[in-house]
């Protein structure tokens, strides 16, 4: 982006590293983006980390820490900008804010400067590709949920929702990336039962409380 880069596989004159990660599902591994970042100079016990995230959501800890953890005159490492925000908001909110704080980004050893016009340009174009990715995932998702349901699948009255299902719904409205209308339109059903399947995982995960909604009427 701007004049700086690497120098030996890590990043010159940047205070402290602190690094960040995250992958959108349980089942996808990290190694990869924190061999990125320790190649990058980051301390191992430096790097924090979100899993089973979307980008989409700010409802992160590991994020919420490593913004936390950097001071004036460190650096917060991400592999890739999509790993910090997919949305052009939200990128520019986190990048102008931590400016504003006296602390550098870094984009897999590219440091971002919001008063290089090119690197500007750029922050801002990876940004709004991270955007399109996210609604493009969610697009395709929906798609193929659609076309399951259309298979195999009797006229009248929907049937219930599986316990497979219900686990799907649950982890997709954790990600904050879903509305309860988006999820009442993915999987069919009334917003009652959308309710009442968040209320049930919440009550049988010690946590925060149900989900308040609309009384129940019919059995998910």
């Amino acid at each position: 982006m701007s004049g700086e880069g690497r120098l030996n596989g890590t990043l010159p004159g940047v205070g402290e590293l602190i690094g960040y990660a995250r992958c959108s599902t349980v089942l996808q591994d990290l190694t990869a983006q924190r061999e990125i970042l320790t190649g990058l100079g980051v301390a191992a016990d430096r790097i924090y980390l979100d899993k089973g995230l979307t980008g989409t959501s700010r409802a992160r800890p590991g994020l919420d820490q490593a913004l936390a953890a950097v001071r004036a005159g460190d650096t917060l490492v991400v592999p890739k900008l999509d790993r910090l925000a997919r949305s052009v908001p939200d990128a520019r909110d986190i990048g102008d804010a931590l400016v504003a704080r006296g602390v550098r980004l870094s984009l897999g050893g590219a440091i971002y400067d919001p008063g290089d016009p090119m690197s500007k340009m750029f922050f801002n174009m990876l940004a709004v590709f991270a955007e399109f990715e996210a609604d493009l995932l969610k697009m395709r998702t929906r798609e193929g949920m659609a076309i399951a349901r259309s298979r195999g699948r009797l006229k009248g009255k929907q049937p219930k929702l599986t316990a497979r299902q219900q686990a799907e719904l649950v982890r997709m409205h954790a990600t904050g990336g879903y509305t309860i209308a988006e999820l009442m339109e993915v999987f069919s059903v009334g917003r009652a039962t959308v309710y009442r399947v968040l209320d049930r995982a919440a009550a049988s995960t010690p946590g925060p409380a149900a989900v308040s909604g609309p009384a129940p009427d019919t059995p998910a």
